[in-house]
């Protein structure tokens, strides 16, 4: 497996800077990556199957976003940012890093990374986008015991903790990365809405940003992702209106009988990962941008 990586910074538009690492192809160039993470989930997470696809030929790009892993500040309390910069500066600035020089370009998504690709100023960049476990985020797609659970994380614990510490503590609870507190009270707030940001009164004009998406978009789910289950999904998606999005329900017994919300970038994914893969190669004789 490729192993032939270097760390390097990204510049956003206004200014901050992002650590990033890049991955080279082996072999002939096939197309270039760049990998959309979750929410509190660090760019290293993703590094094996970065490692996967640049042995195939891909090259790929991880990053953090802004406040988490390596592009965290020195103190997150008082860390002041927008949600929406992850998507609108960070990962702009990623495509931007990886587009031109004659391969296709493509962005591969993880939950938010799904709802990030809708705000690219630069999408037209990217001839596909394949995302995982993309949702609505709202409770009532959920399980009642993991509804209930995240209703009381959500109302209770999450923000006496934030409000004590200044940030969101995720990684108290064993969740991942911690959060700046304007990226927590902005996610809590769409995630009371059954279509996310779509149903938020104050966020006017963001159904017409997402309907100018045109790009190709395949958006998996597994059948045992409780916070992302294909009705959430499906609920998100439909934002992407003008572009063709073709909805894969995955089984997790095909994939080693678990995926759940994160198993989607551990090794028994590497059967969606070759699929995947697969559909970007066939997405390449059909004019898309390079």
């Amino acid at each position: 497996m490729g192993t032939d990586s270097f760390d390097m910074n990204l510049v956003a538009a206004d200014g901050y800077v992002l650590s990033a690492s890049r991955f080279r192809a082996a072999g002939a160039l096939q197309g270039r990556l760049v990998v959309a993470g979750a929410t509190a989930v660090p760019q290293g997470f993703y590094r094996r199957f970065a490692q996967f696809a640049s042995a195939r030929g891909f090259e790929v790009l991880t990053f953090d976003y802004r406040g988490i892993g390596r592009s965290r500040p020195p103190r997150l309390r008082g860390f002041r940012m927008d949600l929406l910069d992850w998507a609108r500066l960070d990962l702009a600035a990623a495509v931007q890093a990886m587009a031109g020089e004659g391969v296709p370009l493509y962005v591969v998504g993880h939950s938010f990374g799904g709802h990030a690709f809708g705000l690219l100023p630069n999408h037209e960049q990217v001839a596909g986008c394949y995302v995982f476990g993309t949702g609505a985020g709202w409770h009532g797609y959920m399980p009642l015991g993991e509804r209930l659970r995240v209703l009381a994380m959500w109302r209770i614990v999450l923000p006496l903790l934030t409000w004590y510490k200044g940030y969101c503590p995720w990684k108290m609870l064993g969740l991942g990365e911690d959060l700046p507190r304007d990226v927590f009270r902005q996610w809590r707030h769409w995630c009371q809405f059954p279509h996310y940001f779509f149903d938020d009164p104050a966020m006017t004009g963001i159904a017409q940003v997402y309907a100018q998406v045109r790009t190709p978009i395949v958006a998996a789910n597994a059948l045992d992702d409780l916070w992302a289950l294909p009705p959430s999904r499906d609920a998100f998606m439909q934002g992407y209106r003008s572009a063709p999005v073709l909805r894969k329900d995955i089984d997790p017994r095909d994939v080693g009988g678990k995926m759940g919300h994160m198993g989607y970038f551990r090794a028994q994914a590497e059967p969606c990962w070759q699929e995947m893969l697969g559909w970007f190669a066939g997405l390449a004789p059909q004019g898309r941008p390079v």
